[in-house]
């Protein structure tokens, strides 16, 4: 408080106590000193235009959710790996592919369909068997041409089977078309008839304990699941009989 002396004049009367007097300070100096005390007050009052310039780093505003960036070395192993591990698989499924082919073309003869489908069960992909052979028939070892003619001969001449049979059997192995037409092109129908005539005079020895008949019945029933025609089967059938009782009925013994 500040006490002033009693004014001769009449004024204020000794003793009487007047309100205190504030000191006057700078216009804005008040504001300044509260923003100085409160940091996050000052922050607020950054002009807009400030807070959208690329100079200032809000890192409170990051989305958290949002994946960091990774080393450039780090992206390059990582994809460098990618495409190392499908390469390996690959390299490894071809030698697979290959190691069978190779082996089951040693024991037998087959088509490379065949092929497609014992690999397709070994779980070799088709990506990768279908090139390693097209590089297998490139190099002779698959050969559907050769094996159909192969397998025409041998199945004519040894198994005593006539054209449609194999034909069947061919058609099984999904061979062309066209490469079965040209191995069965050596098989005539002469061969065929004479084929056939030796296969009946050999059965029909096994026969001799029924008539006629039956023996023909028989006999005919052997022939066609051999392949023949019907008149392929005929002929030989009447070669057969012929010659068995041309031999003083060494045969079938008829009623």
């Amino acid at each position: 408080m500040v006490r002033f002396p009693s004014s001769p004049e009449g004024g204020a009367e000794e003793g009487e106590h007047l309100a205190p007097v504030t000191p006057l300070r700078p216009a804005g100096a008040g504001r300044e000193r509260a923003s100085d005390a409160h940091p996050s007050r000052r922050s607020a009052a950054r002009p807009v235009a400030a807070l959208s310039s690329g100079g200032w780093n809000n890192t409170w505003g990051s989305d958290p959710a949002a994946p960091t960036a990774r080393p450039r070395s780090m992206a390059v192993a990582s994809s460098d790996d990618a495409s190392e591990e499908p390469d390996e698989k690959t390299e490894r499924q071809t030698r697979k592919a290959t190691g069978v082919a190779i082996r089951q073309l040693a024991r037998r003869g087959m088509s490379r369909w065949e092929l497609e489908q014992l690999l397709t069960k070994r779980e070799i992909d088709p990506e990768v068997f279908g090139p390693e052979l097209d590089r297998l028939e490139k190099l002779g070892v698959i050969d559907d041409a050769s094996l159909a003619a192969t397998l025409a001969f041998t199945q004519h001449s040894r198994k005593g089977l006539g054209r449609t049979v194999i034909e069947q059997d061919l058609k099984r192995r999904h061979i062309d078309p066209e490469l079965i037409e040209a191995a069965l092109e050596d098989i005539g129908e002469d061969d065929e008839l004479e084929r056939a005539t030796e296969l009946a005079v050999k059965r029909i020895g096994q026969l001799s304990s029924y008539d006629d008949e039956t023996a023909r019945r028989r006999l005919h029933g052997f022939l066609a699941r051999k392949g023949y025609t019907s008149d392929i089967v005929r002929q030989a059938m009447d070669a057969a009989f012929a010659g068995r009782r041309s031999r003083g009925g060494s045969g079938v013994r008829f009623q």
